[in-house]
């Protein structure tokens, strides 16, 4: 195939593709604050903002969480409120640590129509929550799903990024029931929906009509018959009286009592005797229950699909604040989220860890300076109060 035809498939993939959100952060306009753990004096406020260092100040601006110890409930309306049946979904969304997060969540949730913005929080239901989570030596991607009610965790632990730099985190949820998630556009991991969520019944079962039989023999070694505990064997000390230690010249029996000598391990005791083990001759192996078809299993071609997706919304918690989050797009198309990654992340990453660099460069300067100025000061302290003795001597 040529190259030139491979362009046309490409471009007709993405001609047909359906974007149904996409946020750039130019404002904070689209995103409503939800009230919840207001009255408690623990809702967070998210900011625009590029961060302390970045490639380009406007481009990179984003909602970033602005105080410590908060949660933060925010959410934007996706319209038209749409389904992905039949069709890929692609979530895929920007997460800058600049904080050093040692605790806190950077995932976003996607939600059914019927969200009250003004309300939401933690226990209200969605159908997708995806991105990454960090608490202590926990760092992780969470993919979880809503699957009849309950939300069903990924069982694989896909770890996370947790520097101080932007990373794109990526999930592609198929038509056919599979998935992949990606970090940064390369691949972490990928596999059948019904293999990494317990969504399904098992598709076997241990036989209830079958158990291990009685006379079943699964110890695959015994103790020698003939092997004998040898005579005298338990009569041996593990420790005895040093017999090369004295008594101290200086020891009064009077005023120290009766010497005795230190202990030390007896070389004779060699420990608890056993037996020795020898292949048992009654030796069947491992017994293995008998499996049977789950009755109770039903297949389900529709693990995939969310008939109603109309908001996107972050709930998080966070013990440090200043993580932002930008480029979000919702899309059926994974190559419209490949070339929005480009025309974004790929800019964003060549300029960031260098404008990182000089940051941290120009704080160390500040830093010395300010440790010089604090040592002048202490300096001139001193010598204030050496002018002031001498005047008082005199």
């Amino acid at each position: 195939m040529s190259y030139s035809l491979l362009c046309l498939i490409g471009v007709i993939a993405m001609a047909s593709a359906t974007t149904y959100y996409k946020e750039t952060f130019d404002s904070l306009d689209n995103w409503v604050a939800s009230n919840a753990k207001s009255d408690e004096g623990k809702n967070g406020k998210f900011v625009l903002s590029a961060g302390k260092f970045f490639a380009d100040a406007d481009k990179d601006k984003g909602m970033q969480t602005s105080q410590d110890a908060r949660f933060y409930f925010t959410s934007s309306k996706i319209e038209p409120e749409f389904s992905n049946e039949g069709k890929d979904l692609v979530v895929q969304f920007s997460v800058k640590h600049e904080q050093n997060i040692d605790c806190g969540g950077g995932y976003i949730k996607i939600f059914p129509a019927g969200l009250d913005q003004a309300t939401f929080n933690g226990d209200t239901d969605y159908n997708i929550m995806f991105g990454p989570d960090i608490c202590g030596n926990t760092k992780r991607v969470h993919v979880i799903f809503n699957y009849k009610g309950e939300n069903k965790l990924i069982k694989e632990t896909i770890a996370c990024k947790s520097d101080e730099l932007t990373h794109v985190y990526t999930l592609i949820l198929k038509s056919d029931n599979t998935y992949e998630v990606r970090i940064d556009g390369e691949k972490k991991s990928d596999g059948k929906l019904e293999d990494q969520w317990d969504m399904l019944a098992p598709k076997e079962i241990k036989d209830p009509a079958e158990s291990k039989p009685a006379d079943w023999v699964d110890e695959e070694m015994i103790d020698d018959p003939e092997d004998v505990k040898p005579a005298g064997y338990d009569d041996i000390l593990e420790f005895i009286a040093d017999p090369d230690a004295e008594k101290p010249d200086d020891w009064d029996e009077e005023d120290d009592g009766e010497w005795d000598a230190p202990e030390i391990q007896n070389p004779e005791y060699e420990g608890e005797w056993y037996a020795k083990q020898i292949d048992n001759p009654d030796y069947k192996g491992q017994w293995e229950h008998p499996m049977i078809a789950n009755p109770d299993f039903e297949a389900d071609d529709n693990l995939y699909l969310f008939k109603s997706n109309a908001f996107v919304g972050f709930d998080l918690w966070q013990v440090k604040s200043g993580t932002i989050f930008d480029n979000i797009i919702v899309t059926d198309s994974v190559e419209e989220a490949e070339q929005f990654m480009a025309d974004t992340f790929d800019a964003t990453k060549a300029g960031e860890a260098k404008a990182k660099e000089e940051q941290e460069a120009a704080d160390r300067v500040e830093a010395e300076a300010a440790s010089e100025a604090a040592s002048d000061d202490d300096e001139d302290d001193y010598e204030d109060e050496d002018d002031e003795a001498d005047h008082d001597e005199l």
